[in-house]
C-alpha cells in the first residue's frame, strides 16, 4: 500500500519561505510523476506544481510560477516544494500526490490523474 506523508507546513509571514516534503513508502516513485495540490477553506483543491518521472520536467500553476520550485530525490523517495515570497493567498492545506500512470508522457494538472494522496500539511501566511 502506498503511503505519502507531507511535512514542513507552518505559520509564516508574507514574504517568507517554506519547504514542504513528501515522503513515500510502498511504491518507488521514480516511475511516476508527482504533484502538489492545495485546498483553501471553501474552495476546490487546485493544482500547484508537478514534476515528471522521466526527465524531471516541471510545471507550475500561474499563481506560483517564479515563486515555487518542485523537485524530487528518487534515492530518498521524496518530493519537495520550495515556496518563496509567500502571500496570504497561498494559505491552504497542501497535498502531494502520485500520478496514476507510470512514465506518463504528459504532466497532469487535474486531481483525477493522481491516485494516491497524502494527508496534507497546513500552510498559513499572515499579512
Amino acid at each position: 500500500q502506498v503511503r505519502l506523508v507531507e511535512s514542513g507546513g507552518g505559520l509564516v509571514q508574507a514574504g517568507d519561505s517554506l519547504r514542504l516534503s513528501c515522503a513515500a513508502s510502498g511504491r518507488t516513485l521514480n516511475a511516476y510523476a508527482m504533484g502538489w495540490f492545495r485546498q483553501a477553506p471553501g474552495k476546490e483543491r487546485e493544482f500547484v506544481a508537478a514534476i515528471s518521472s522521466r526527465d524531471g520536467r516541471t510545471y507550475y500553476a500561474d499563481s506560483v510560477k517564479g515563486r515555487f520550485t518542485i523537485s524530487r530525490d528518487n534515492a530518498k523517495n521524496t518530493v519537495y516544494l520550495q515556496m518563496g515570497s509567500l502571500k496570504p493567498e497561498d494559505t491552504a492545506v497542501y497535498y502531494c500526490a502520485v500520478d496514476s500512470v507510470p512514465f506518463r508522457r504528459v504532466i497532469v494538472t487535474t486531481t483525477t490523474g493522481y491516485d494516491y494522496w497524502g494527508q496534507g500539511t497546513q500552510v498559513s501566511v499572515s499579512s
